[in-house]
């Protein structure tokens, strides 16, 4: 596509971006970045210097504007761009008109880093997680359900707007048995905990979550651990929760006191529970659903993060699961 051509409907748009160093970033080695947009978009984009020069339809060369200028924001501030972080400005630069300022503001602070709204759904998210007192993060491994989380968790807690931080998963699975493992408890429990310390320490310097955690104010603990409390001022989020009993989902939830948050993250198509037990994650939607105060915020494969190729792992094993479902119905 010729620069300049605007024959067909079509238009062009200019960027130039002043700092040599941040150009690079945003363009990427041998302009990958680039060539990421224009296979996202299907424009036309030629570099000469710090100027780039966007040929497409008008919409399209518009979004490729919106993209390559709040990628340029972005390089500012992080230093350094990677391939999530192009897919991302593609996938924001597609929320509804009028969302696409705040979008911007979308962004969890906590010590070690800024964590922005990657998707639309996370975008929703997010604002959830900032106005529900139970929010419910729902969709496949992937989507930051977990993760955007703890962020706010933490940033809450830096804020002094909470002064605990509960993370809690069922151990093992809804039984939790943990008996036949070796160790003390807690070698038993901290493998099936281990994604939430991970999270802490992208959100924590090491020195501060080992300090927390002596002192109680933030705890890591699996589900059982919190029958019979009441946890006010508190941020508590319970993963996996897919593999929690109906009794137990009753539980956790009812163990919100004063001043508290919860949020409840899952993928009710990933249950380890044994056969013919339902998920108390599925019957929390079923009876909670508009509910004042509750809010459900559903992912799908089009919200996952990770490595391209984890969403077309999701997509394939959605598609088995409904072909199998279908050749069920057809028997």
């Amino acid at each position: 596509m010729n620069p300049g051509d605007t024959s067909l409907g079509e238009t062009s748009l200019v960027r130039e971006f002043p700092d040599n160093a941040l150009a690079q970033v945003l363009f990427g080695p041998h302009n990958a970045n680039l060539d990421r947009i224009e296979g996202h978009l299907g424009v036309g984009l030629d570099v000469r210097g710090n100027t780039v020069t966007i040929s497409g339809t008008p919409d399209s060369a518009a979004e490729a504007a919106r993209i390559l200028d709040s990628l340029y924001q972005s390089a500012k501030r992080q230093g350094h761009l990677e391939t999530a972080d192009v897919d991302s400005a593609v996938r924001m630069a597609k929320l509804p008109k009028g969302h696409e300022d705040s979008a911007g503001e979308l962004v969890i602070r906590t010590r070690k880093r800024h964590i922005a709204a990657r998707t639309p759904t996370q975008a929703e998210y997010i604002r959830a997680l900032g106005e529900a007192p139970l929010t419910f993060g729902l969709g496949p491994a992937g989507t930051g359900k977990t993760y955007l989380a703890v962020a706010k968790a933490v940033s809450m807690m830096v804020a002094g707007e909470v002064d605990r931080i509960i993370l809690s998963r069922p151990a093992v699975e809804a039984g939790e048995r943990l008996g036949f493992l070796p160790g003390d408890l807690k070698d038993k429990v901290d493998p099936y905990l281990r994604p939430l310390y991970d999270a802490l320490h992208d959100m924590l310097p090491g020195d501060q979550v080992a300090k927390k955690l002596l002192a109680g104010e933030i705890e890591v603990a699996p589900l059982a651990f919190m029958r019979g409390r009441t946890l006010a001022n508190s941020f508590i989020i319970l993963d996996e929760a897919q593999n929690t009993t109906t009794m137990q989902m009753r539980m956790f939830l009812t163990r919100m006191g004063e001043h508290s948050r919860m949020v409840v993250t899952g993928d009710v198509s990933q249950t380890d529970l044994p056969p013919g037990v339902r998920s108390g994650l599925l019957d929390a939607v079923h009876i909670l659903d508009g509910m004042e105060g509750v809010r459900f915020v559903r992912f799908t494969d089009k919200d996952v993060v990770r490595h391209d190729l984890v969403t077309r792992i999701v997509r394939a094993y959605d598609k088995a699961d409904r072909e199998a479902k279908g050749k069920t119905r057809d028997k």
